[in-house]
């Protein structure tokens, strides 16, 4: 089993997310990533933003938890909000992802599903979230 921690970042109407290719023809994603050995759910998430985005953020609120299972496959993945302390956006280390970063953007939350994300997560994204703090089950209850 593998815990994943991922970060949304808004901006009023906007989310940061990667041009990135994703397990299931998604390609855009959430930056986030695999907690490394002793490592906290905030130390991690904090590190993957800044390689990932080149943002140095805070993590604030728990969004959700989430499992992704397939085959011998065990994905936990939890997301929190954070809010940008600092950095450049862009300012990414190269080469520490296994799927490539072509880019890092703010889109427009009416945009999302053009992203390839679904029009499920879409709206939870602009409903705020309204199960914050859950257990949402199978990551598909999310949409993703």
């Amino acid at each position: 089993m593998k815990v994943r921690v991922t970060g949304i970042l808004q901006n009023d109407t906007q989310i940061l997310v990667l041009d990135q290719d994703v397990d299931n023809n998604r390609s855009w994603s959430l930056p986030g990533g695999t907690l490394e050995d002793r490592e906290t759910l905030e130390v991690a998430l904090i590190r993957e933003m800044r390689e990932e985005t080149g943002l140095d953020v805070h993590v604030k609120e728990l969004l959700y938890i989430c499992d992704f299972i397939q085959d011998e496959t065990h994905v936990v993945h939890i997301t929190f909000r954070v809010e940008q302390t600092g950095g450049t956006i862009g300012d990414t280390i190269k080469g520490l992802d296994t799927n490539e970063i072509r880019g890092v953007s703010f889109v427009s939350v009416d945009d999302l599903t053009q992203c390839g994300f679904s029009e499920k997560f879409q709206q939870i994204v602009i409903d705020g979230f309204p199960d914050k703090g859950s257990y949402m089950g199978p990551k598909s209850n999310i949409g993703l």
